[in-house]
């Protein structure tokens, strides 16, 4: 059946092709930003790390 189909020739607007585009969009920013996530915690944890806290209290 696959072998003998015939094109469709049906129309394919503009709103298929944004869609796709906008889907594209989507998935490269969450990857982006979840590569982000994972290096950017890591290293803010490690300079919070060395910083000592600073209190009022200390210096009664």
């Amino acid at each position: 059946m696959l072998a003998f189909s015939e094109p469709a020739l049906a129309y394919v607007g503009p709103g298929a092709g944004l869609t796709v585009i906008g889907s594209l969009i989507a998935l490269v920013t969450a990857v982006v930003a979840g590569i982000f996530g994972f290096v950017w915690y890591p290293l803010k944890r490690l300079f919070k790390r060395g910083k000592k806290p600073t209190s009022g209290a200390d210096d009664e």
